[in-house]
């Protein structure tokens, strides 16, 4: 039977964790490492100065003072004694669109996964002031879930699905999408006269592409995106490789 790792960034008492994780069961034998508290936005940051500790919460379901990818490190060394043949990380709280998932804890998960080699998803929902409906996005990823099963993924590879509130009209095959960044830091003073800083979300200026993941949840469908750590611009590398880079730099005297 399949053994399947959950995670997320959103914590382990969100309410999407366990959506996901019920539909999975059926496709294998599933177990729920995810932080202890909210990391969001943490991307795909590790704890290295301080010890992390993993307790128990339920049956199957654990919780580390740590980050998603943490939670992913110490699921596969201390909870399983081989790699788990697939971790699925969500559902997150809020869309994990384009230039926006190197932010991403929820991606950052499934992007540990694939660097240990393990087939990986990750799966966003969009953020909703009501109930959140956890139904199409937690079913979305079990069909992603039981396909990546049947056919492997290409090695280094994983999957961010995005799923639009209400009912989707379908699914798409999408590429990651372009915004343009505006910073907006907010400046305020505390009671003794010192200023503190909040750190807003950017402006939403995305460039227009009829394949991308925010036209097609901007659509009503449900995003699919193939995704890989490398972030090599072979484009760039073609262009730059005959420049010298060996030349002698001058030496101010």
């Amino acid at each position: 039977m399949p053994r399947i790792l959950v995670t997320n960034d959103d914590g382990v008492r969100s309410e999407g964790i366990y959506a996901l994780a019920h539909v999975l069961r059926p496709l294998g034998d599933v177990l729920v490492v995810a932080p202890h508290v909210e990391a969001s936005a943490i991307g795909h940051a590790l704890t290295l100065r301080r010890p992390l500790r993993l307790e128990t919460v339920a049956d199957g379901v654990y919780e580390v003072d740590g980050t998603p990818s943490d939670c992913v490190n110490i699921a596969v060394t201390k909870l399983y004694t081989t790699l788990p043949d697939l971790i699925v990380s969500g559902v997150n709280k809020g869309f994990n669109l384009g230039d926006d998932i190197t932010y991403s804890g929820t991606v950052a998960g499934a992007m540990e996964g694939a660097l240990l080699g393990v087939a990986s998803i990750a799966v966003s929902l969009e953020r909703s002031h009501d109930t959140y409906d956890f139904g199409p996005s937690a079913a979305a990823a079990a069909a992603v879930a039981a396909l990546t099963l049947r056919h492997r993924l290409p090695p280094r590879t994983f999957l961010n699905i995005n799923v639009p509130s209400g009912q989707p009209k379908g699914s798409r095959w999408t590429v990651q999408a372009k915004r343009n960044h505006i910073t907006i830091v907010d400046e305020r003073c505390d009671p003794r006269g010192k200023n503190y800083y909040w750190i807003e979300e950017g402006q939403n200026d995305w460039e227009p592409h009829d394949r991308s993941d925010y036209q097609a949840v901007r659509d009503g469908f449900i995003s699919v995106t193939p995704l890989q750590p490398d972030l090599t611009d072979y484009t760039a590398l073609s262009a730059l490789e005959n420049l010298p880079l060996d030349s002698e730099a001058p030496v101010k005297k």
